[in-house]
């Protein structure tokens, strides 16, 4: 019982943090989106001036969406 009361607190407690972490998410999310539709809209000459191939291009997308904040 006491746990119970614990979580539905939590829950009730902390809206704010529930929607700040899904905006963050979202965000990311929508970085993500974006990145792999621009890199993917350049030719294989322009991806190779940047140093890239095709099948890198959801590679790099996460590391700047996830891994570099």
């Amino acid at each position: 019982m006491a746990a119970a009361h614990q979580i539905s607190a939590v829950s009730v407690a902390s809206p704010v943090g529930f929607l700040n972490a899904l905006l963050v998410k979202f965000t990311r999310y929508r970085l993500y989106r974006q990145t792999v539709n621009e890199l993917s809209a350049l030719s294989g000459r322009e991806l190779a001036d940047l140093g890239l191939s095709r099948c890198e291009i959801k590679r790099v997308a996460y590391q700047a969406a996830y891994e570099n904040n």
